[in-house]
């Protein structure tokens, strides 16, 4: 099985076709742990269900159903393009993407907003994004944690954020990080709706 295919439903909800292809190019570069770690390392941060084996997929997964099903709302999701829609998804997709690093290391590292940021900017020849397109993703993967943007001695290394992409993005994985989340999931960590 292609790493892509982790995702395969995920993928299906990007209409623009040089997005999605985009998208499933950066997910089979993701490296093999990310596909087997938790969300958390420690297991303070997230919901049951994103713990053990597969967790940070299950994570992922729930962060963009969630995108999808408010996007859905014409209330909310009337605010964007379908361009944008997809964009926001793609980048919901990969923003744990270097979690562990660029190798696997034990614990999160604080700054993996940035590495995976600057490794899909590495790897943008290989995708078929305009500059545009590359910078929204760029910026609303650096942002999306929001107001925990600090390193452990209290410095700010990463931006909050700016606009309504990046708040949406940030939102999105907040919610889906949520302990009182419960989201069912079967063998294959697809989700029981």
């Amino acid at each position: 099985m292609e790493k892509k295919d982790y995702f395969k439903k995920e993928l299906g909800y990007i209409k623009n076709k040089n997005i999605k292809e985009s998208c499933e190019v950066m997910i089979n570069l993701l490296p093999d742990y990310f596909f087997t770690i938790p969300a958390s390392s420690t297991g303070k941060y997230h919901p049951k269900f994103t713990l053990g084996d597969g967790g940070l997929v299950r994570h992922v997964k729930a962060a963009v159903l969630l995108a999808k099903d408010l996007l859905d709302n014409p209330t909310i999701g009337d605010k964007y393009t379908s361009d944008e829609k997809d964009l926001m998804i793609m980048t919901l997709i990969l923003h744990d993407g270097l979690k562990s690093g660029l190798t696997h290391n034990r614990y999160t590292q604080v700054d993996h907003p940035t590495l995976i940021k600057n490794y899909i900017l590495d790897n943008k020849d290989k995708l078929k994004l305009s500059d545009s397109e590359l910078k929204f993703v760029a910026k609303a993967i650096e942002s999306h944690m929001g107001p925990w943007n600090t390193d452990y001695n209290g410095n700010e290394i990463l931006p909050k954020p700016k606009t309504k992409y990046e708040s949406f993005v940030h939102m999105c994985d907040y919610l889906a990080s949520r302990k009182y989340l419960n989201i069912e999931f079967d063998n294959n960590n697809d989700i029981i709706l």
